[in-house]
């Protein structure tokens, strides 16, 4: 088979385009969230256009999940606060009410509902707030750039697909 240039060059551009994967990202991003808040949980939650409802789209928490957070963000109502939160919600800790201490911020992201990152598992502060909205910001430009490359490899398979054979 002959060399094909346009065949090489579009084969590296797919492959540099494809390195990012939402759901691997997503995971990354939670795991260094958590890492940056000195938190033993992180994760983000969706809220859906109308902020009528959240859903967690991703958990990052301890093996065996000794504080029970997964459990936590389904009952305790901290889901329909972030559905209807404009801004950031910080939560103060409460052994005795089995509160783990919360501090969720909003994602940046014009491209998808209203997105929460949050971290979870002691006491926050101002300056953590601060920190996490940086954080946020930042996560919310890595999943915009993401988005891009996986709609310019949709495209580019299509230019691909459908190149004109040379005679």
């Amino acid at each position: 088979m002959p060399y094909n240039r346009v065949d090489v060059a579009m084969r590296e551009l797919l492959s540099a385009f494809s390195c990012l994967e939402g759901a691997e990202l997503l995971g990354r991003l939670a795991r260094t969230a958590a890492a940056v808040a000195s938190a033993p949980y992180a994760g983000f939650v969706r809220v859906d256009a109308l902020r009528q409802e959240a859903c967690p789209v991703h958990v990052h928490a301890p093996p065996g999940d000794p504080l029970r957070l997964r459990r936590w963000l389904a009952e305790s109502g901290v889901l329909k606060e972030l559905a209807a939160a404009p801004e950031a919600v910080r939560l103060a800790p409460d052994v005795s009410m089995g509160e783990p201490g919360f501090l969720a911020m909003p994602v940046p992201v014009a491209a998808r509902d209203h997105t929460f990152l949050w971290v979870a598992g002691r006491g926050f502060c101002d300056g953590d707030e601060h920190l996490l909205g940086r954080f946020a910001t930042a996560a919310g430009r890595a999943l915009e750039a993401a988005s891009g490359c996986e709609a310019a490899v949709r495209l580019l398979r299509g230019v691909r697909a459908f190149r004109p054979v040379p005679p």
